[in-house]
């Protein structure tokens, strides 16, 4: 197996380092690392570049997309990597902590024939302090947008051939045959669409060889729903019915 990870990062030299110490930290550090730069106009280029020179343990790689949007950066680093040799893929986001046996726990997945697989998002409590509240709002939210999900008109189609599942890009990995035969990430900005949930749909057209596994955990930001409150979270989440004037909140 040869297992990439792929990080779309814009403009976050505040929480990328994190995100790079906390991969190097992983039980299995068999992988190749690919930070795809969204045309950033700070210094998180300089910060992977400073983690790739103290050598990590694996292969860092940074790769320039100069469209903007979360899908676009996503697919050219997936693509980057199928390029390379990549068999399979996986991704976080640069405001992520994957668990230390993430990777680990990827690698079983897909050796127990899962080809697109995603687990608990659960919420970063180094970020900021969090209330007891707090800590239980986001498992919440996700667990309400993960319900819309089931029922939204958009999931449903008889040719699929399984339910719904709600995989979070930021904790998501795929095999690199199926993503090119799904057609991959739309090229798109994250104010248009859910990369993620368009991903999984087209996968969901080729295989019923998909799941969550409870033991593939990554911890979120929990910026956005600090700065957009719980009702307009759910409604950025669901279809984009909340759409602030600034969308990447830093």
């Amino acid at each position: 197996m040869d297992l990439w990870v792929v990080v779309p990062a814009y403009n976050e030299e505040r929480s990328i380092g994190a995100t790079l110490r906390r991969l190097a930290a992983q039980t299995d550090t068999a992988f190749t690392l690919a930070v795809v730069d969204n045309a950033s106009t700070d210094a998180t280029v300089k910060i992977v570049e400073e983690f790739a020179a103290d050598g990590p343990g694996f292969g860092v790689r940074i790769v320039r997309e100069t469209e903007k949007g979360t899908g676009a950066a996503a697919d050219t680093g997936f693509r980057h990597a199928v390029a390379a040799g990549a068999t399979h893929i996986a991704r976080t986001d640069a405001d992520c902590l994957p668990h230390p046996g993430w990777i680990a726990a990827v690698k079983r997945a897909f050796g127990d024939g899962l080809q697109l697989v995603s687990g608990p998002l659960r919420p970063r409590t180094d970020e900021f302090p969090l209330k007891l509240w707090e800590r239980r709002l986001l498992p919440a939210v996700i667990e309400a947008a993960a319900l819309f999900g089931r029922f939204r008109p958009g999931n449903q189609d008889p040719l699929y051939l399984g339910p719904y599942v709600m995989m979070p890009g930021c904790n998501l990995a795929v095999t690199a045959d199926l993503y090119e035969r799904a057609g991959g990430f739309p090229r798109s900005r994250i104010e248009d669409v859910h990369e993620d949930r368009a991903l999984v749909n087209r996968a969901r057209y080729l295989t019923p060889a998909y799941g969550l596994r409870d033991d593939v955990i990554v911890y979120g930001s929990v910026r956005r729903l600090r700065a957009f409150g719980l009702v307009r979270t759910l409604g950025w989440y669901a279809d984009h019915r909340y759409r602030p004037e600034q969308v990447d909140i830093r």
